[in-house]
């Protein structure tokens, strides 16, 4: 029986005892697609590449808008393009080792305000979260078990897809994820990561306000209970094969 994201969404609140005012629309764009195809009134795109490497960066960026749209990263490894992470196989991405993770805080001058987030998610394991919040007020949580909901059928999506680190981690999902606040807006986004020895990578990072939504949104949900064999099980490989000494080395690209 095929069930909305709307429904997806909720499930996942009545679940953790957390009830959302907002209702947020989870899609998947197709496999190998870095970037969102939405359409938008405002929008901007932060994808790394300008940002020096390094270990717990702070910066601000207007995503490319004409400071339509400003962001401020704070704690976020910037780590060139390895197996793990980097939309087209180049350049930097985003990545956190840390429960605390790191935050994006948002704002813009479009009275609208913000209704969309969206990014490439490479090498999913078991610790990666996600949270939306409103002033200080959590809105809304995305764990690795939800991705798994989305793509956890779909071999497409299973392994990197970019030259030259294509076909590695062949058992972890890589896949751009699009979020759409539908009767609300927020203002931060927090990536966290509970795997030890393991990092939440992302690139691509894409905000502003949707008009239109693009993306495939979760088709069948599986019942509580085979969420948490998923998991475990995907827990345990992805840990066996992502199992690192500390963080990832930032080397040149």
């Amino acid at each position: 029986m095929k069930r909305s994201a709307f429904f997806f969404a909720g499930l996942c609140a009545a679940l953790s005892g957390v009830a959302h005012a907002d209702t947020f629309h989870v899609t998947i764009e197709n496999p190998g697609v870095e970037h969102s195809t939405a359409a938008f009134t405002s929008m901007g795109v932060e994808t790394f590449d300008a940002i020096v490497s390094g270990y717990n960066r702070s910066f601000t960026t207007d995503f490319g808008s004409g400071g339509v749209i400003s962001g401020s990263y704070a704690g976020v490894d910037v780590v060139p393009a390895n197996q793990y992470g980097g939309a087209g196989g180049a350049g930097n991405f985003a990545s956190t080792s840390s429960g605390a993770g790191f935050s994006l805080s948002l704002a813009t001058t479009n009275p609208a305000g913000i209704n969309y987030f969206g990014f490439w998610l490479s090498a999913l394991d078991s610790g990666n979260t996600l949270t939306f919040s409103k002033a200080g007020t959590s809105l809304f949580t995305f764990s690795a078990a939800d991705v798994l909901a989305l793509v956890g059928n779909m071999p497409g999506y299973f392994g990197n897809p970019d030259a030259p680190f294509g076909g590695n981690n062949g058992g972890q999902p890589y896949v751009f994820l699009n979020f759409f606040d539908t009767n609300g807006t927020f203002d931060k986004v927090t990536f966290s990561e509970n795997l030890a020895n393991a990092g939440y990578e992302s690139d691509n990072h894409t905000v502003g306000f949707f008009t239109r939504e693009s993306g495939t949104p979760v088709g069948g949900v599986p019942e509580p209970a085979t969420w948490a064999m998923m998991i475990v099980g995907f827990g345990a490989v992805a840990g066996a094969m992502r199992r690192r000494q500390g963080r990832p080395r930032l080397i040149a690209a």
